[in-house]
């Protein structure tokens, strides 16, 4: 059986993330995903859902076999415990695979890392990031 992780800060909920989880999915047979605690995201504006509300929303998805919450200090405590044979990394997403693939190696840690594909945009008016929501959301409720 090929275990997969990913993980992401999932904070609203849209079609890009399940896009990124289907395609996790796909790359093995079982997929666990990890949400970042509020207290680690530092790459961009901190989430507004809660962890546990988050980890409670992506665990209830279909391609999610298993949704853990990040560890407070070290984020690859989850990954040394999960013991993934798969790291994907959404398309878009902040990490550094080559620096991401050093990390683990240097923590004994064999697997493979991939990334997602991108979602294809068959409509301009879709909203596929957080950022984006919260925008329209206080643009269109001023």
């Amino acid at each position: 059986m090929t275990r997969v992780v990913a993980q992401g800060t999932f904070d609203i909920l849209h079609p890009g993330h399940v896009h990124y989880l289907r395609d996790a999915a796909g790359m093995g047979d079982d997929l666990h995903v990890i949400i970042a605690r509020s207290v680690n995201v530092t790459h961009k504006e901190p989430p507004v859902v809660p962890d546990e509300q988050r980890r409670e929303m992506v665990g209830a998805l279909k391609p999610v076999d298993e949704a853990h919450l990040g560890h407070p200090e070290d984020i690859f405590v989850p990954i040394e415990r999960l013991e993934p044979d798969v790291i994907a990394l959404g398309y878009d997403q902040h990490h550094d695979a080559d620096s991401l693939r050093a990390a683990l190696s240097e923590r004994g840690i064999d697997c493979d890392v991939r990334r997602a594909s991108p979602l294809q945009r068959d409509d301009d008016d879709r909203l596929l990031s957080t950022g984006q929501i919260i925008e329209k959301v206080l643009a269109e409720r001023d």
